[in-house]
């Protein structure tokens, strides 16, 4: 089990090239990725995602690459000596308009577009991608490492919490077989508080009263709690994606609580389905944070 918060590093050397590559990833509920890339190596961006995601399956990542030259390369620049002069020219225009003196300073030249070429303006594309795949990669692999840490955090904080709701479920258990009697009983002291002559051997009678009981009934209700929090046990031991099924038995088992606590009408149990979707809730929001 991962989490989609995480960040990763990794860098590559290649045929005098450095390629640096940093991933910082946080919570969505799809996968959206993000590259930082010059403009000419765009080109790239569809393959490197395919390799983003195989790593990731949910969550917003940004990916920043950084390149760089080793030194020692060719790293030599040239000059253009007439936009140098025309440069020049202009600064002296300005001055001649304004009526002083405007200094052309070292910062002006290298400002202007074109004065100062360098011999390495752009990239090549094979070159690069030679060094950014191996530094994607390293970067990915790092991610991963920090998202399973922090899974295994939220995996601890789980079952913690899955037992208060366990403990909380049993406490309703043992109070289940006493729902449906006290209902019966509650109904009864209605109708003989109501002054209402009824004949409790009636047949119509004694079915309104099962029905009645049937419906304050929530050993169903239990059984499937149960059943949902072993599943989701269940998922934090997978090596696959679980946060939407996780997010889905929170929702299973909080309609249970929820249906329990209407269903059943008793103070004390009442008072576990409040303390149980507390915590449930607490559950509910780290789940938003695994992939």
């Amino acid at each position: 089990m991962q989490s989609m918060t995480g960040f990763g590093r990794g860098e590559h050397a290649d045929e005098g090239l450095i390629a640096r590559v940093e991933i910082a990833t946080v919570n969505r509920k799809q996968a959206d990725i993000h590259f930082n890339l010059p403009r000419e190596l765009i080109g790239l961006e569809a393959d490197l995602r395919k390799l983003v995601l195989r790593f990731i399956s949910r969550g917003r990542a940004n990916v920043s690459i950084h390149l760089e030259r080793i030194s020692g390369s060719d790293d030599s620049f040239s000059v253009d000596s007439d936009r140098v002069r025309a440069l020049e020219t202009a600064f002296n225009e300005i001055s001649n308009l304004i009526g002083r003196q405007v200094q052309l300073g070292a910062a002006d030249f290298i400002k202007a577009p074109g004065v100062l070429t360098f011999a390495h303006s752009g990239w090549d594309v094979i070159e690069v991608e030679k060094a950014i795949r191996p530094a994607l990669q390293a970067s990915l692999e790092n991610l991963v490492k920090m998202r399973k840490a922090e899974g295994a955090d939220l995996e601890t904080d789980f079952l913690q919490r899955l037992t208060s709701l366990e403990k909380h479920a049993e406490i309703i258990g043992k109070a289940t077989p006493k729902v449906v009697e006290r209902q019966r009983e509650l109904l009864h002291n209605r109708l003989r508080e109501a002054e209402i002559e009824v004949d409790l051997n009636d047949e119509r009678l004694l079915k309104e009263v099962a029905l009645f009981a049937d419906r304050s009934d929530i050993s169903e209700e239990t059984t499937r709690l149960s059943s949902h929090i072993n599943r989701f046990r269940e998922y934090l031991n997978s090596d696959e994606p679980v946060g939407r099924s996780l997010d889905f038995l929170c929702q299973e088992i909080n309609r249970e609580f929820n249906t329990i606590g209407s269903k059943a009408n008793d103070a004390g149990i009442g008072q576990s389905v409040v303390g149980a979707k507390t915590e449930l809730e607490k559950i509910r929001e780290q789940v938003q944070n695994i992939e």
